[in-house]
Formats: C-alpha cells, sequence, structure tokens
C-alpha cells in the first residue's frame, strides 16, 4: 500500500476517510493544489470531506497520481471526476460530462505524466471500465506555486460540491 502526505504546511491535518468496500461510487478529485485553478478538484473534495459523508459513496484525492489510482477506478462502479479545464468558457462554470468512450475525454489541463484519458483506457482494456462522470470548471489561467483559487473558480465550489454531492446520492440510490 502506498502512503502519500498530501497534508500542506499550515494545513490541518485529517485523516484519510476509510475505505468502504461496498462503496459502488467513487468520488475522484485530480489537479495540482501547487497550480492554483488547476487544484479547483482538490479544493472541491476538501470541501467534501466536511461534510456528511454519502452512503455507499468514496472519496479520493487523486491529485496527479496517474496509474496509481487504476486500482480504485477498477473496483468502482461509477466514478465521479472533478477537474479543471481550460475550454475557452468563462472562469468557473461548472459542467458535467458523461464520456462513453475514452476518446471522448478531454485532454489534462496540467501535464500529467499519465492523465485521465490514459487512466480509462487502461481501465477499459482490463475490462474494467466504470461508467464516468465528469464534473469540470473552467479555468483560464494556471499559476505555478500558487496555492489560491481565482475569486471566479472560487466561487464556482459550493455549486460544484452541491452537484456533486446530489448526483453521487443518485447514482448510489440506484446500486
Amino acid at each position: 500500500m502506498l502512503l502519500l502526505d498530501t497534508t500542506l504546511v499550515g494545513e490541518p491535518f485529517r485523516l484519510p476517510s476509510p475505505v468502504d468496500p461496498a462503496a459502488s461510487v467513487l468520488i475522484l478529485a485530480v489537479g495540482n493544489l501547487l497550480m492554483g485553478d488547476e487544484g479547483v478538484g482538490v479544493h472541491a473534495l476538501r470541501t467534501l470531506e466536511g461534510e456528511p459523508p454519502v452512503p455507499g459513496a468514496r472519496l479520493l484525492d487523486g491529485g496527479v497520481a496517474g496509474v496509481n489510482l487504476l486500482d480504485d477506478i477498477q473496483r468502482a462502479r461509477s466514478v465521479i471526476v472533478i477537474d479543471a479545464t481550460r475550454d475557452g468558457r468563462p472562469a468557473g462554470t461548472v459542467t458535467l460530462l458523461r464520456p462513453t468512450t475514452v476518446g471522448a475525454l478531454p485532454q489534462s489541463l496540467s501535464s500529467h505524466d499519465f492523465g485521465l484519458k490514459d487512466l480509462f483506457a487502461a481501465a477499459a482494456l482490463l475490462g474494467a471500465m466504470p461508467d464516468v462522470h465528469l464534473f469540470t470548471v473552467s479555468v483560464e489561467t494556471v499559476h505555478p506555486m500558487c496555492l489560491e483559487l481565482s475569486p471566479p473558480v472560487a466561487a464556482a465550489v459550493p455549486v460544484l460540491v452541491h452537484s456533486v454531492r446530489a448526483l453521487a446520492a443518485r447514482l448510489t440510490a440506484g446500486a
């Protein structure tokens, strides 16, 4: 088991959520906290961690872990991914995509060595492609070595969190 210390200096310490083997829905946030708005998925996940859990759903901070997330994705029936995108829309625009094929996934915003497309392509090749729901948050600029979100992206986090919780509740109810 690989243990990653993802608590930043000055950040409150959180024990990781216990892994629920019965969880059918994985809420996976990806992004880099050190790149400003590119880390919006992880910021949203941290907000979700402070709220009551959705029964049957598991939270996972995927950061930029890439291929290390394959086992988690293979075990889930449905995956809700939260990530930033530079799609030309105004910063803070929240979009829900339902990619049915790996080719329908957008390109990763940051230069992850092993991006979302690669991750889900590997799961599909292994015969374990889950039902994918991708929440994207539009960003305009990525700021290296910046921990804060821009005002429009930060304002989108509560809407994003509400939408993710509602979708997770619907998916787990249908399990």
